[in-house]
């Protein structure tokens, strides 16, 4: 009985060894799903859809991007870490819901150090703070003083995400106090922003630019050491008085982990090759998103990248007091 039970428990073991490379060879058999962790329309959104069009292309299957938000970015992330480890439900996110959730959310039902299989980062962003028209404030000197005079509304997607991460470490840059205004996503933030509804809101160039560009509301201050063609008119923050905040946003793609190496694998060749496209990359240029450089791309360097830096927005977090309570 004893015997046969370890042949059983060997024969298992060969089939899951041999299931990996099987899988791979059909892989994609049916469309992807990007999981998207925020609203629709903002910076991690529309990458998703330009490097998601570009990729379904190389896959030779539909990439569906599925904007699943709430929780600063936990309830869609945490869906991709309970989904089957095979390569079709991936989490499409940025450094704040693959790194400072850990810190924002004590309770958080999973890590993405050790329940996510990283496949590579797909673009590095500029911040840019944009106030709106009603608000009266011209330029990135008149923003902080109006802070420091107090009753300042600023828009952010969600506690955790990028853009409230943001709003964080410029006003301890500038030892300053704002209205903090939580959205469920960059996308309604920003509406609200053009609105007047809030004062200022910090987001990526992705969202931004055509924002500032349309008149819909001004920029005043971009992260970065010059100016963007893009938006020539927008200075630095460090022109504008504040060298302290040079802050840039990673946006990434992982699968579940137990996922099969040489699914991963498939699927970091077909985001090179996607971040290799001319269409990719005219976009990208538009958006001032830049793709990794070569010891930026890949699994391995991602990987790397969300373990520094769920030290480093920890500490951010803690020494701001900000918790998800």
């Amino acid at each position: 009985m004893v015997m046969r039970a370890r042949f059983v428990a060997a024969s298992v073991a060969t089939l899951v060894a041999l299931a990996g490379p099987a899988a791979a060879q059909t892989f994609p058999a049916r469309p992807v799903s990007f999981v998207v962790p925020y609203a629709a329309g903002g910076t991690t959104d529309v990458l998703a859809r330009i490097v998601g069009q570009a990729m379904g292309a190389d896959l030779g299957q539909t990439v569906i991007v599925e904007n699943v938000g709430g929780a600063g970015g936990t309830v869609g992330t945490q869906r991709v870490t309970r989904a089957d480890p095979d390569g079709y439900t991936l989490t499409f996110g940025n450094m704040g819901s693959l790194a400072a959730n850990v810190s924002l959310y004590p309770k958080l039902r999973f890590d993405p150090r050790q329940d996510l299989v990283p496949v590579g980062v797909v673009a590095i962003v500029p911040m840019v703070v944009s106030v709106s028209k009603a608000s009266g404030i011209a330029d990135l000197p008149a923003f902080v003083a109006k802070l420091k005079g107090g009753d300042v509304k600023i828009g952010h997607a969600g506690i955790g995400s990028t853009s409230h991460l943001a709003a964080v470490a410029f006003l301890a840059a500038t030892g300053s106090k704002a209205v903090m205004v939580a959205y469920r996503g960059s996308g309604p933030s920003i509406n609200d922003l053009a609105a007047g509804v809030v004062d200022a809101v910090f987001d990526q160039t992705v969202t931004m630019i055509p924002m500032h560009t349309g008149g819909n509301v001004r920029a005043i201050a971009v992260s970065g050491a010059g100016r963007l063609p893009q938006m020539p008119d927008v200075p630095t923050f460090a022109e504008g008085g504040v060298p302290a905040f040079d802050l840039t946003v990673w946006n990434a793609l992982a699968a579940p982990k137990g996922t099969p190496p040489a699914i991963v694998a498939r699927l970091e060749a077909s985001l090179a090759k996607a971040l290799a496209d001319g269409n990719v990359k005219a976009r990208f240029a538009d958006l001032a998103a830049n793709a990794p450089t070569a010891a930026e791309a890949g699994g391995p360097a991602l990987g790397a990248l969300i373990a520094r830096d769920v030290d480093r927005l920890g500490r951010l977090v803690e020494g701001a007091g900000i918790t998800s309570e």
